[in-house]
């Protein structure tokens, strides 16, 4: 069983590894004011980006799937990994030697699985690439050249070359310390007759990474003519490696997506490669199946592609002119939709990849090549129309046929219109208000088969929002009292949200009046939940470095946490720096609101006692009364002061 690690380097570890370093790592992110970032989130699909990470505060939270908490979080859930698989991952990107109870330093075994399996894929790596120097890796040598690619290529990119026997690997790594238990798992070795045996043999090798950089599988090219495989094999299906996830120099071209708000799709490993020496830094490839939803998923983080973005981003695909090259070009076809971004498709010339076009004209080629696409929807309506015989009515009519649902899918009105008419005149139609009608039912069919309509339909689940964030999750407390259902568009709801928002993220601001308060001066339940936590972590007074964790740990359960999380990354509602002037406001008004619902509940309790006739008991609540009113005038009069 693997030791605990260690309380104090747990800490290390969060403090070491900034929380937007480690995002950035999966999506793009820009400023959403008050020192915080915002992207597409991760854990669901999205149009407008909901995702908020706070820097300071070592926290995110999204306000579309309510998914939030720390950089261990965020790590654990995306990654599917265990507490101590994400801490180790952490460590190691850190620098940090992590501290096992129950095993001193680097427990080996004790580590958690899937960090065993990317270290054995490190080692492989680094295996694979000394190999790559061997006499034997002389055919591998020569392909690489007979491509453009020298050493220094070979190193950028990692490329190693397995040697033929059955099992070097194998004894490599267990020389290392792995078990054939995990080399069989993590996919580098197979099961033999007598045990394990290397699963590459005689190839050249492409360690294949994940966004974060670290090396998950592996693709290997045959070399030899006695070698009965086929021509590219890859690391099989593993905990660690799914090949519809992976999107191969996705950790060398990340930034650059980012930077330039365009990705280049290619077919291949050395078409990546081509590509990035010339110049082209945005260029990625799928790795051994078609570009499919995940690898959408994974694109449109990077390019920030939401349908509010002011700056639309670009996916071109790059393919052969061949029929091969034209039926996967048709493929991404049938994503577009899924993007929010211009699609655009690059045919290289007679019938040449990226790395080829690289060897017969050289790098600037391949940056044209980049630069001047067609639109994906051009090249699609072109291609269906290319199977009709257009010199004849008939024909004309059938390629209509096939045609007109292209263009309906177009998501921009006006670009369908203009592409209807296009059509109509790579049709040789005369009447183009005709092709513009059909192609207009076409489009009005799908969106029905889409979405339901008239009043028998289904409607969307609740009511429309205008606030900056969506409710939280009601949290009852366990005891206490239960106030009305929370509403945001109620503003004591909104007012109490804020002080809570402040008590959170700016402590010292509403220190220590805040620590006065009640829990029945806030009337929504959750929120009296929160301020319970409060309370039980020290409140605000002395907050001090580790306040929110003290925070987030009392709460109860995970359903009160994710409601702090969420409280601590919302922007508060201010567009100025909150300062001690605008913590008053809300501590009055929160205040002011308790003190108002309690001189209505006296008033009628005093009536109540007249009309029984108890006037000594009348007298006594009228003069608390009276005491009330005046501290709800001062507080009216002279705001923070008066508290």
């Amino acid at each position: 069983m693997a030791g605990r690690i260690n309380d104090d380097d747990v800490k290390a570890v969060r403090d070491a590894v900034p929380i937007d370093a480690v995002v950035s790592e999966y999506l793009q992110l820009r400023g959403a004011g008050g020192g915080q970032l915002k992207g597409l989130c991760p854990f669901h699909d999205e149009k407008s980006p909901s995702f908020h990470v706070s820097p300071s505060k070592g926290l995110y939270h999204c306000f579309g799937c309510q998914e939030g908490g720390d950089t261990l979080d965020f790590v654990m859930k995306l990654e599917h990994l265990s507490f101590s698989e994400a801490v180790e991952r952490l460590a190691s990107q850190a620098g940090i030697t992590l501290r096992y109870e129950q095993g001193g330093y680097r427990p080996g075994r004790q580590q958690g699985e899937r960090t065993r399996l990317v270290e054995a894929h490190k080692a492989a790596a680094q295996y694979y690439a000394e190999q790559l120097e061997s006499p034997e890796a002389e055919t591998g040598r020569r392909f690489l050249a007979d491509r453009g690619f020298d050493g220094t290529a070979a190193a950028r990119f990692g490329v190693g070359y397995a040697p033929a026997g059955w099992d070097h690997l194998v004894r490599f790594l267990r020389g290392r310390g792995f078990t054939d238990k995990e080399l069989v798992l993590s996919g580098i070795a197979q099961e033999g007759r007598r045990g394990p045996i290397d699963r590459f043999r005689g190839r050249l090798i492409w360690p294949i990474r994940d966004i974060t950089g670290e090396t998950i599988g592996f693709g290997a090219r045959k070399l030899r003519e006695d070698d009965n495989g086929p021509k590219y094999l890859n690391t099989p299906e593993t905990p660690l490696y799914r090949k519809s996830q992976v999107l191969y120099g996705i950790d060398l071209a990340k930034r650059d997506i980012a930077k330039h708000n365009r990705a280049v799709v290619v077919e291949g490993y050395t078409d990546v490669m081509a590509c990035h020496l010339a110049g082209v830094t945005t260029a990625i490839a799928t790795c051994g199946t078609s570009f499919g939803a995940e690898h959408i998923k994974i694109l449109r983080r990077l390019l920030m592609d939401s349908s509010s973005s002011h700056s639309a981003g670009e996916v071109v695909f790059t393919f052969d002119g061949d029929a091969a090259g034209q039926k996967a070009a048709l493929r991404a076809f049938e994503d577009d939709q899924k993007f929010a971004a211009r699609t655009s498709i690059a045919i290289t010339p007679g019938g040449m990849d990226p790395c080829d076009l690289r060897l017969a004209q050289g790098d600037e080629a391949v940056r044209e090549l980049v630069e001047a696409p067609a639109p994906l929807f051009d090249f699609a309506i072109r291609s269906v129309l290319r199977h009709h015989n257009l010199d004849t009515a008939e024909g004309r009519s059938a390629a209509l046929e096939h045609a007109a649902p292209i263009v309906a899918r177009i998501k921009d009105g006006s670009l369908q219109h203009e592409y209807a008419v296009r059509l109509a005149g790579l049709l040789g139609i005369l009447d183009e208000t005709f092709v513009v009608r059909r192609v207009g039912r076409v489009a009005r069919r799908e969106r029905e088969r889409r979405e339901p309509s008239g009043p028998g339909g289904p409607r969307p689940r609740g009511p429309a929002r205008h606030e900056s964030a969506p409710a939280p999750r009601a949290a009852a407390p366990a005891a206490g009292p239960r106030g009305p259902a929370l509403h945001l568009r109620s503003p004591a709801h909104r007012v109490e949200r804020e002080l809570l928002k402040l008590a959170l993220q700016y402590p010292g601001l509403v220190s220590p009046a805040f620590d006065a308060y009640g829990d029945d001066e806030f009337t929504a339940a959750p929120y009296v939940v929160v301020r319970q936590v409060i309370t039980a972590a020290g409140g605000t007074t002395g907050a001090g470095e580790e306040y929110l964790a003290r925070v987030r740990d009392a709460a109860p359960d995970d359903t009160v946490r994710a409601l702090v999380t969420e409280l601590a990354v919302e922007p508060l509602r201010t567009p100025r720096e909150p300062d001690a002037a605008y913590a008053g406001e809300q501590l009055v008004r929160v205040r002011l609101a308790a003190v108002d619902q309690r001189i209505t509940e006296m008033e009628g309790t005093a009536r109540r006692l007249e009309a029984q006739g108890r006037t000594d008991d009348a007298t006594a609540v009228r003069q608390e009364l009276w005491v009330l009113q005046q501290y709800g005038r001062a507080l009216r009069e002279k705001g923070a002061a008066a508290l």
